[in-house]
């Protein structure tokens, strides 16, 4: 009998919302995954935008709306996989001294590249919740852009080669820094202390989570194999109710509704930060075969 099933090249990351998908739980009688393997998701963010080497992709928002705004060849999917508070992400060194989020003006802050999802919602909350002129502070960025034709604010500055974030940290050549999830270092602590709390408040005014990545598929694909999109929404669906995540689950939102609140304000910031030059709608990051899906 002939397999006519269709491989679709797809790059996801290891998480427990796509963990039935990635080890074979879950199977489609439309295609099977091509999963190629990845450690670290955002480092094949380029072969997404710049190669367009898969037919099923992980993206950060941030990276997505950058990508649209440029006609790469790939079409949103109003679906999940990333999201987390954001106001824990950003660091100093307290032994030089302490340092609050309002203190920031006139300061050098690290960022592994200015477009970055997570560095993106951390510029916004503290311009949003704590007044800061994004303009006055000298951002420091150790990666070029993830999508080739984007160019950087005249306002930010590469780190000299050979320098590590957390090192300059460390050492005093920047004052603050967005490291990530984990402080790296003991030495660190946030410079928004009360994060969790401050967190709670931007969640419940903004109606969500910041979103970090979605799911992408190929414009082509979406236009060709609408059966092998919708597929493809409900594995993904189902890959995440089988992690014993709630159906509820909030972070892990599904469906264009479920996600509008959230996009709309990552938008806003990207487009106040210079990440794009246009607003585009969140209806418009969708197609019409996208745009139904409903989790």
């Amino acid at each position: 009998m002939v397999n006519d099933k269709i491989a679709m090249r797809t790059m996801l990351g290891n998480y427990p919302n796509t963990e039935a998908l990635k080890s074979g739980k879950l199977r489609s009688d439309l295609f099977d995954f091509d999963f190629v393997e990845v450690k670290v998701a955002n480092n094949l963010f380029k072969q997404i935008v710049r190669d367009a080497q898969y037919d099923i992709g992980e993206l950060a928002i941030a990276t997505y709306l950058q990508a649209k705004s440029f006609n790469k060849p790939y079409v949103l999917l109003p679906a999940v996989v990333v999201s987390r508070g954001q106001h824990h992400t950003i660091a100093y060194n307290a032994e030089r001294g302490h340092l609050k989020p309002g203190d920031l003006a006139g300061k050098r802050v690290g960022v592994r590249a200015y477009t970055v999802t997570t560095a993106t919602w951390v510029r916004g909350m503290l311009a949003e919740e704590y007044g800061l002129d994004l303009n006055t502070v000298d951002w420091i960025t150790f990666e070029e852009p993830h999508v080739a034709e984007y160019r950087d604010p005249p306002n930010i500055k590469r780190a000299p080669a050979g320098k590590e974030i957390v090192q300059m940290l460390l050492d005093g050549e920047i004052d603050a820094a967005v490291v990530g999830d984990k402080l790296p270092d003991p030495r660190l602590k946030h410079l928004i202390p009360d994060y969790e709390a401050a967190t709670q408040r931007w969640t419940q005014k903004h109606g969500g989570i910041p979103i970090n990545h979605m799911v992408v598929v190929r414009t082509e694909l979406s236009k060709s194999r609408p059966d092998i999109v919708r597929e493809l929404f409900r594995l993904l669906v189902e890959s995440k109710n089988a992690s014993g995540a709630p159906k509820s689950s909030e972070p892990l939102r599904f469906g264009v509704e479920a996600c509008r609140p959230v996009l709309e304000t990552m938008i806003e910031y990207a487009h106040n930060q210079g990440l794009i030059s246009q607003r585009p709608t969140v209806d418009s990051l969708f197609d019409d075969v996208t745009r139904k899906l409903v989790g």
